[in-house]
Order: C-alpha cells, then sequence, then structure tokens
C-alpha cells in the first residue's frame, strides 16, 4: 500500500526540483527524503525518479503518482479543515498571494470584512504579494491557498490541470493622459481613442519582468508601433502621479488606478484591451470550509468593486 506521507513528500520533489530544496520545505533532512523516495519506489513497485546529472527527475510512474498526490492531499486538507473547524469553531488560515492592486483593491475590503465579525473572526488570513507567475509557482510549491492573477485578451494565461480556477471579474485597460495631451489629440472626455495616435508620445510602463510590460508591448505592436519608455515602475500609482505631471502616457487597468484621478484624462481604447482576475487553488482545495467561505466573500468583494467604480 502506498504511504501517503511519501506521496507527499514525491510531490514536493516535482515542485521543488532537488532533494535538498524538497528536504528544506518538509523539515526533514535529504538522507531522510532519500530514504522516503527509495521506500516509495519498492511500494509502487517500479522506479518513481531517475538520476538527471546531479538531480533526480521524475518517471512516467512518479508523474503518475503526482497526479494523483494532488487528488490525495487535496482532499486530506479538505477533512483536516474540517475537524479543525469542529474542534475550535474558528475556519481555520487562508493564505492568500495575490498581485499589489488585487491585493489593494479586492483583498483589504476582504479581510476588513473579516475584522469586522468581532475580537475571534471565523478565520485568519495571511497575505503575499506577488506577480501572477509567482503566485502559481507558490501555489504548486503548496507555499499558498489561493492565488489571485491576471490576464488579459492580448496575452491569455493557461492554468495546469491541478488547478481550479474561476473568473472573479473583468475590466479595461485606460490610457491615461495629461489633460494637455488629451486636447493635442483632440479628445473628448472618456471617449475613445486609437492607440495609434499615441505613436509619437513619450510613454509610462510597469518593469520588463511584469506581464502588464508585455501587455503594452503586444497593445502598442497591435497599433503598429514600439512605445518609446521613459520610465519605469510597477507600481501604477507612480505612473499615474507621472502621468498627471506630464512626464508621458500609460495604459493602467482600471482597479489599479489610485483612489483619486485627478489631473489625469482617463480614455477606453478603440480596439478594447481588457484584463480578466482570477482565484486559483489547487484541485480539490475549494472544498475546505475556509477557503470556500474565502472565494464566497471575493466574489461578493468583486461585485461591489465593480458596481462602486460603474456609478
Amino acid at each position: 500500500m502506498l504511504d501517503v506521507r511519501r506521496l507527499r513528500i514525491l510531490q514536493h520533489l516535482a515542485a521543488y526540483g532537488t532533494v535538498a530544496a524538497t528536504a528544506e520545505a518538509l523539515h526533514l533532512t535529504p538522507p531522510a527524503v532519500s530514504q522516503h523516495l527509495a521506500a516509495l519506489q519498492k511500494e509502487a513497485g517500479t522506479p518513481v525518479v531517475e538520476k538527471h546529472g546531479r538531480t533526480l527527475r521524475l518517471t512516467a510512474a512518479g508523474e503518475l503518482l503526482v497526479a494523483h498526490a494532488e487528488i490525495i492531499l487535496a482532499e486530506l486538507a479538505a477533512a483536516e479543515s474540517g475537524l479543525a473547524a469542529l474542534q475550535s469553531g474558528r475556519r481555520g488560515i487562508v493564505r492568500i498571494t495575490a498581485f499589489a492592486s488585487a491585493a489593494r483593491t479586492l483583498v483589504a475590503p476582504l479581510w476588513q470584512r473579516l475584522t469586522d465579525t468581532g475580537p475571534a473572526p471565523e478565520l485568519s488570513l495571511r497575505l503575499s504579494v506577488q506577480e501572477p507567475d509567482q503566485a502559481l509557482d507558490e501555489l504548486h510549491k503548496r507555499s499558498t491557498d489561493l492565488a489571485l492573477v491576471h490576464s488579459y485578451t492580448v496575452l491569455p494565461r493557461s492554468f495546469p490541470a491541478a488547478y481550479e480556477q474561476a473568473l472573479l471579474m473583468e475590466e479595461p485597460v485606460l490610457l491615461a493622459l495629461h489633460p494637455r495631451q488629451a486636447g493635442e489629440l483632440g479628445l473628448q472626455p472618456g471617449r475613445p481613442v486609437d492607440l495609434s495616435r499615441t505613436a509619437d508620445m513619450p510613454w509610462l510602463t510597469p518593469g520588463p519582468e511584469t506581464s502588464c510590460y508585455e501587455m503594452i508591448q503586444r497593445a502598442c505592436g497591435a497599433a503598429g508601433f514600439v512605445p518609446d519608455i521613459r520610465a519605469r515602475s510597477s507600481d501604477f500609482a507612480v505612473l499615474a502621479a507621472l502621468v498627471a505631471a506630464g512626464a508621458g502616457i500609460a495604459l493602467i487597468p482600471r482597479m489599479a488606478l489610485p483612489d483619486t484621478t485627478d489631473g489625469l484624462c482617463l480614455h477606453p481604447l478603440l480596439h478594447p484591451v481588457s484584463r480578466s482576475v482570477f482565484t486559483v487553488s489547487r484541485a480539490g482545495t475549494s472544498k475546505r470550509p475556509d477557503l470556500r467561505h474565502v472565494l464566497r466573500l471575493l466574489q461578493d468583494t468583486a461585485a461591489a468593486t465593480d458596481t462602486e467604480r460603474l456609478t
């Protein structure tokens, strides 16, 4: 019979890549990890890992076991969470990893709702702010329970079969200009703008390590030009302040706008670009009572946020 503890070790090896990293993540010694892997191979009756240079990689049997381990461990996590809820009257701890504007606009109000329930809330949150690729990596390594990630119409994102994802909200990407620049283009407030008309203007963008930067490159490329970038910041509030100062123009998702947009002219695009926000969890874990509760509250928060921005 397969030992669940050893399946967990194999799953961590698949996520972390080396015995040393797996041992550190599980608070074991590398020899202990190796011994468990050897024992798992005996239980399986076939090799589950093989040497590849100085590292180990999964065999076909190992990949099959990891796929099943994801489901088994998710069900165990749900059972443990349910027992904890019965024993303590609390729903547990939910770890969330989100990109910055989602953390500010969605997770902060969620936290407020939990805080408003009183000094002993039903559950508590842990938050890490990461770009979507890093958030999904944290989910893969089981370092987080829930990832909030985004994709763009010009930059779609695919999700592994081992994940469950749900669309939380969609929002437009807006062109932000200084009023003087909008006047030079003859733009009426709120009117759609053809991005090709901005080809000769200075641009302000996030850093090249972000998917938002790639979104801007693709949108401008589709409009027939390469943006002349004068400043880069992965903080959209900084970009908005620079736009208000007349430093250049920027494409900003609606949720990433600062609370005050004084000094900005905001315009939808003639050829729209939108951003989709997803909740992503490991397969099966959304059955956990605590995580299910958080997902429901996030849906409510997203709906309220959408309504507020439309009014």
